[in-house]
């Protein structure tokens, strides 16, 4: 694949597991195969540690939006929801054959749906929980997504909407597609401002939402964890050796939060990630 342009997300993410240099991405972003042990690495991740807790004891049927490969409909399902997968890409790479497959080695029962965000086709309050991860920053109309995702959902349900890219200002958009691994690539990314998400939301009826910001929840700090954060601070103020060993048991992983949580206010990276929860 040496062409610039690619035509589509199954390309761009083909391209990207050729390159010798970014297969730490690669399986940062869960992309590598067998399908199987990647989706298990998801289930395993302190991302779907910190998604669990926020789950509680919720069951019932769930709607993974934009469900692309299926490792959140895997963990979903192991976590004992009767789940559907609504992707609309087919490609057995990256979307709903890949789904089908992941489904059928696993022996879980994952129903698989084709079609868009946008215009679910599905009853009202059909759904205890829709989950969407890195999903409303790609619709073409996002004040329409969050409606119909509030539509489907039961009386007392939970959206909970994962790593939404986020920008301060509209002007910053263009810093941060061009910064993007393989927006180049597909042209697919975007990320919109914290109101516009908050308005969306609102607008569709959420009445109870948390924002969980950049710097202050696991989910969004992936594949960063704050062990591995103290990690590299300690690496880079004293490098190799005993007294970095002996760092590591004097930092605390609390200090850690509260520097990060401090650090939250001052966070101005285009695309920066939150995650949403809401309840109707």
């Amino acid at each position: 694949m040496n062409s610039i342009t690619k035509s589509s997300w199954e390309d761009a993410v083909c391209w990207l597991r050729e390159q010798p240099g970014q297969q730490q991405l690669v399986l940062d972003a869960f992309y590598d195969d067998p399908l199987i042990a990647a989706a298990e690495r998801y289930y395993e991740s302190t991302e779907w540690q910190e998604v669990s807790r926020l789950l509680a004891a919720r069951q019932g049927k769930a709607l993974d939006v934009g469900a692309g490969r299926g490792i959140a409909s895997y963990a979903l399902a192991r976590q004992g929801f009767e789940v559907t997968a609504l992707e609309p890409d087919p490609s057995a790479i990256v979307g709903a054959a890949a789904i089908r497959r992941l489904s059928t080695e696993a022996e879980l029962d994952i129903q698989v749906v084709e079609h868009f965000s946008e215009q679910l086709p599905f009853p009202d309050e059909s759904f205890d929980l829709v989950f969407a991860r890195a999903v409303l920053h790609h619709t073409r109309n996002l004040e329409n997504a969050c409606t119909e995702m509030y539509r489907v959902l039961k009386p007392g349900g939970l959206l909970l909407a994962a790593r939404e890219h986020v920008i301060t200002r509209d002007s910053d958009l263009p810093r941060f597609l061009a910064a993007h691994p393989l927006h180049h690539l597909y042209g697919g990314e975007n990320a919109f401002r914290l109101d516009s998400y908050l308005g969306a939301l609102k607008q569709a009826g959420f009445r109870s939402l948390e924002v969980l910001s950049p710097l202050a929840s696991p989910i969004n700090l992936y594949p960063y964890t704050m062990d591995r954060i103290r990690d590299e601070l300690v690496a880079k103020c004293c490098g190799k050796g005993s007294l970095s060993s002996l760092m590591r048991f004097a930092i605390p992983r609390k200090a850690i939060e509260v520097a990060l949580a401090m650090a939250s206010y001052f966070d101005d990276r285009p695309g920066r990630l939150y995650s949403f929860v809401a309840y109707k």
